[in-house]
């Protein structure tokens, strides 16, 4: 294949609910191009996207799929993203390096809500759109109220290009108001016959037309100097206006198809070509530190590598896109992130798991390179004195986490190896070993994400996992002042050990007075402070450390283990071996032997006077509590809202958000345990919802009770 310049390159990613057909519309791209020789689908398993086994046996799109087709000159460029929001960690990549969005909506459903989180993910990257409705030969398909919610959730932002003239059983023509043509289309679909718009349709189309005309005249001045002039603008000038229009995101031109059929792909993929604006005519890529990088062949070369992929007879493929200047086969690169030299020894342009070797490509383009040594997801490789770092991608926080231990533990270190390689794969799994709770724990975006990550093991690692309950990291603390006093003495022949240890402990809180009198049994303690030292603990909240003691009854040099003691058991908390917080504990008294004290004598008393002190000091468990959003059709709000305040949820609001509700709460963590799987049946799949920390709030007394006894049960059998 030639090498195309930045003008001829048109960077796509094709966006959307699941079940949009966004698979089988790429499929057909591909067919009109001429980069496959015929048309697989999802259902047998044959499409150039979802060539994965993970993908042919769920049925559905599980990894962004890097492809390209050829038409009228121009190369696109093509990624095909996962519908489903668990996979989000394959949309963020795709727009991140696309130039437009291809919005797919199914027209039987019209704008779901996979289809407003594609929209918000674009906003996010500043992606102009373009709108197709696909699946208009269903019987069930329904234009009108697929543009109506359209246009409640995007506002008067539609610009609608084409209307179907049958949308239902045996479509097979749409008015293209931009042509003002009919177009018409055999059963096997293709290249249709262009006719005149019949009178039946006349008025309608001249309506579409007229406000297409306004639309793009309203994104500049000169156009709509010329629209006032002649009353309306020819074929290249709207074509100019629409293309300003979507650069601002002011725009989303629409457009029809039977992706299925090969409907409408010719004619989308003419307009793409024509107005779809190429990487040259986009804003510079800014860099860590500030530099405009403008997309250019002339300037130093630089790829930015947003995708990688471990596959079977291949090893690890490394998908980049060319951000400035060329890159060439054998070119020496510096990686940014490693400071490493690495040679690209082949380029290729890519249609899934099908290659084809380039000798280069220009700015702005997408490839595929492989074997090369310590490159990542993330990663920037340029010239030598470049000196040019593009800022790494974000991803959504977690929604959903499992423990995960190998049945057989000689599998352990293995379990550890894949995880990390899955996680370099698709960065949205966070893999994280819990010191506190004491598991490995998988962080991901729902129940299918994680499930997912299961098949690999099961189907390629064949490895045995199983995911358990991950626990809950509880915290501990008091409400209450309590005093305690602890001698510890051991006498085993030879030097022995002593130390005694009196201190007061207290809810410590921002602010709070100096400690000078307590009230401890009905008595009043009066105590002399010397000194304080604040600890800001790993795990959130304080441990304050006043040092009250007067006349030498513990040497200064004992305090730093009293210190170190008090500390080991903040870090396994009396009540449930949970770390504990917040607490302001006052050593005012104490003993020690000339001989027979030491710093382990003075850890162990000061341990156990803070863990007997602790217990009677009004003891609480504290539990995270977060923050949850969750967007519902309206139809399905009672129900969730229910099953929230189910899960001890505190409603926090409501409102009403482009069609969908938007229900706020706050809820424990403990209780959101699968609530992606149950908000999915509860919405069939309707709804979504994010998550993240809020506070620690105290748990319910009967909630307590049980923690309580759960935890005196592990330590008998302990």
């Amino acid at each position: 294949m030639k090498v195309y310049q930045t003008n001829e390159i048109r960077n796509i990613t094709v966006i959307g609910n699941s079940g949009a057909g966004k698979t089988t519309l790429v499929e057909a791209m591909l067919y009109e191009g001429g980069v496959i020789s015929r048309r697989g689908d999802v259902k047998s398993k044959n499409t150039a996207s979802d060539y994965n086994l993970v993908e042919q046996e769920y049925g559905n799109s599980i990894h962004p799929t890097v492809l390209y087709t050829e038409f009228e000159g121009c190369k696109l460029n093509i990624i095909d993203t996962p519908g489903m929001d668990d996979f989000v960690g394959g949309v963020i990549p795709a727009l991140s390096v696309a130039a437009t969005g291809l919005l797919v909506f199914n027209a039987v459903n019209g704008v779901e809500v996979g289809t407003d989180i594609a929209n918000r993910n674009a906003e996010k990257f500043n992606k102009p759109l373009i709108f197709v409705i696909n699946h208009l030969d269903h019987e069930t398909s329904n234009w009108d109220n697929t543009i109506d919610m359209a246009k409640t959730t995007f506002g008067n932002k539609l610009a609608i290009i084409q209307y179907p003239v049958n949308p239902g059983v045996g479509y097979n023509a749409v008015i293209d108001v931009l042509k003002m043509k009919m177009l018409k289309w055999a059963p096997t679909g293709g290249k249709p016959e262009i006719l005149d718009i019949p009178a039946s349709e006349a008025d309608k189309a001249e309506e579409y037309h007229n406000n297409l005309v306004e639309m793009a005249a309203e994104n500049d001045e000169q156009l709509m100097e010329l629209f006032f002039e002649q009353g309306s603008l020819n074929e290249d000038e709207m074509k100019k206006g629409i293309k300003l229009g979507m650069l601002a995101r002011g725009l989303y031109p629409v457009f029809c198809t039977c992706a299925a059929h090969d409907m409408g792909i010719r004619r989308l993929m003419e307009f793409i070509c024509n107005v779809a604006p190429n990487p040259g005519e986009l804003a510079p890529v800014e860099t860590i530190d500030g530099k405009k990088i403008k997309m250019d062949v002339n300037g130093p070369t630089s790829i930015f590598v947003f995708k990688t992929a471990l596959e079977q007879h291949v090893g690890e493929v490394t998908y980049f896109k060319v951000i400035s200047g060329t890159l060439k086969e054998g070119m020496d690169l510096i990686n940014t992130a490693k400071n490493s030299k690495e040679r690209i020894s082949q380029i290729f342009a890519v249609a899934g798991k099908n290659r084809t070797k380039v000798p280069e490509m220009q700015a702005g383009d997408i490839g595929a390179t492989v074997k090369l040594k310590e490159v990542k997801h993330n990663h920037t490789l340029c010239d030598k004195d470049a000196e040019i770092t593009f800022p790494p991608l974000k991803y959504p926080n977690p929604r959903y986490s499992t423990a995960v231990k190998a049945v057989n533990e000689s599998d352990e270190e293995k379990m550890g190896e894949y995880l990390q390689r899955l996680a370099e794969e698709d960065p949205s799994y966070k893999i994280e070993y819990s010191k506190e709770l004491k598991q490995i724990l998988i962080h991901g975006q729902g129940e299918y994400h994680l499930n997912t990550l299961k098949w690999y093991f099961d189907n390629v690692f064949k490895i045995e996992i199983q995911f358990l309950a991950p626990k809950i990291p509880y915290r501990e603390t008091i409400t209450k002042v309590a005093q305690a006093d602890y001698r510890h003495k051991k006498q085993s022949g030879g030097a022995g050990q002593f130390g005694e240890v009196h201190m007061v402990i207290e809810p410590f809180e921002e602010g709070m007075p100096n400690p000078d009198m307590y009230k401890i049994d009905g008595k009043e303690m009066k105590v002399s402070l010397r000194g304080t030292d604040s600890y800001d603990l790993p795990w959130g909240g304080k441990l304050v450390f006043c040092n009250c003691i007067v006349g030498g009854s513990i040497d200064a040099r004992f305090h730093p283990a009293i210190l170190k003691g008090i500390m080991e058991k903040m870090e396994e908390g009396p009540l449930t071996g949970s770390y504990a917080r917040d607490i302001r504990v006052c050593i005012y008294d104490g003993k020690m032997h000339p001989v027979d004290s030491n710093e382990i004598s003075f850890r162990l008393a000061g341990r156990n006077a803070f863990s007997q002190a602790f217990k009677k000091a009004g003891a609480k468990i504290l539990e995270p509590i977060y923050d949850v959003e969750v967007l519902v059709p309206a139809d399905r709000l009672g129900d969730v809202m229910s099953d929230l305040q189910g899960r001890r949820a505190i409603i926090m609001g409501m409102n009403s958000e482009k069609g969908f509700e938007k229900l706020t709460a706050k809820v424990p963590l403990k209780e959101m345990n699968k609530y992606s799987t149950t908000l999915s049946s509860i919405s069939q799949g309707r709804a979504m919802f994010s998550m993240k920390f809020s506070n620690y709030e105290k748990v319910p007394a009967e909630v307590q009770d049980e923690l309580l006894k759960a935890y005196e049960a592990t330590q008998t059998e302990d």
